[in-house]
């Protein structure tokens, strides 16, 4: 084998060997753990001092009373305690898996009554359950508020973004963690992000091709069971291991997504249209109402009158038909379309006669 043949051949396996790379991934960015989850947390809370932006509605006032019944401060009945320096806010938090006791996580802050803005405001004491009623962290602290806004009497307002909602940036101090099936068992299960029988069966291969055989079997299109090591320390280094084998996905089905409220559409990569012949015009009717005078002859017993006229207008736009040819392809389809010049909501409506003709190898999706 000449010196040049040789260079062509380890040339060509360099590329191969780069296109499988450039399209791998890793299994991290693929699955998530069985068991492995974040848990969602609320609370309700009283936001004071506030410039004036703050609520007058009655839970708002309650929860200023039950506060300083709290704190052994008894309110008169006939005490008028509204401010509009307070607001009764709700709270909301993610608890991520593996958190322990005294870490801290953000916190959003949303206004549950009239309150106009929250800026300037702190958060007082505000335990946050999870959907079992336990308390798993407790927040405070001072709001920062993105947006704001202003108001004249006159009822004119200016608001930039969302003045009523704000964060706490490490505002929750976790008091419990939450329990997680990773280290029980003698095995884990991989649930892929998109389920789907091809990569399922790819992760699967990968992990035996690394690690050995018959480590790693397919259960269905979403979950991958792993046998892995008891012991934590080995527990962890071995997801550590797996969670950076490259796999190449399988390639997503063919689908066209169509927001009917913004008309965004997004074509896949393997959509196809069978043999079709494709014609789009529009009929444009412009009604425009005119008010004329009547006059009458002069010297003679007529009255002026007004005359209403109605001018009507046709225009019909002169759109071509446009041929798919068997199989035609994604930027095939862009360009036929284009050069009819049809609009996103004329798009859908052909689709949707592609669709309906069974001339489009895709899933439609209306969203």
């Amino acid at each position: 084998m000449t010196y040049h043949l040789r260079a062509k051949l380890v040339l060509s396996l360099l590329i191969a060997i780069i296109s499988i790379n450039a399209s791998a991934e890793r299994i991290k960015d693929l699955v998530s753990i069985a068991g492995v989850r974040t848990n969602q947390l609320l609370g309700y809370g009283l936001v004071v001092g506030l410039d004036g932006t703050g609520g007058k509605t009655g839970f708002t006032q309650q929860s200023l009373k039950n506060m300083l019944n709290r704190f052994g401060i008894t309110v008169p009945a006939n005490v008028n305690t509204q401010s509009k320096n307070i607001a009764a806010v709700a709270v909301h938090a993610t608890l991520p898996a593996f958190i322990k006791p005294g870490q801290t996580i953000d916190i959003t802050v949303s206004s549950l009554g009239d309150a106009k803005s929250l800026k300037g405001g702190s958060l007082l004491m505000t335990p946050l359950k999870g959907a079992d009623g336990r308390v798993y962290a407790v927040a405070q602290g001072n709001l920062v508020v993105g947006g704001f806004g202003v108001s004249g009497n006159d009822g004119s307002r200016v608001s930039v973004n969302v003045p009523s909602v704000g964060r706490v940036p490490n505002g929750a101090t976790v008091e419990r963690t939450v329990d997680n099936a990773f280290l029980h068992g003698d095995s884990i299960v991989l649930n892929l992000n998109t389920s789907d029988f091809t990569t399922a069966n790819r992760v699967s291969k990968s992990i035996n091709q690394v690690i050995g055989p018959g480590i790693a079997k397919p259960m269905d299109a979403t979950s991958i069971k792993v046998s892995s090591p008891k012991d934590a320390a080995q527990r962890v280094a071995f997801v550590s291991l797996l969670e950076n084998i490259n796999v190449i996905p399988a390639e997503a089905p063919a689908r066209i997504i169509v927001n009917s409220r913004t008309g965004t559409i997004v074509i896949g990569n393997h959509v196809k249209v069978m043999p079709a012949a494709v014609t789009h015009g529009s009929l444009t009717v412009t009604i425009t109402e005119t008010t004329g005078v009547s006059q009458p002859a002069p010297f003679s017993d007529g009255e002026t009158v007004v005359v209403p006229q109605t001018d009507i207008q046709f225009k019909q736009d002169n759109n071509r038909m446009f041929l798919f040819n068997p199989g035609v392809k994604l930027d095939e389809i862009v360009r036929a379309v284009n050069q009819v010049g049809a609009a996103p909501g004329d798009l859908i409506a052909i689709l949707e006669a592609l669709k309906q003709a069974g001339a489009l190898r895709a899933d439609l999706i209306v969203i």
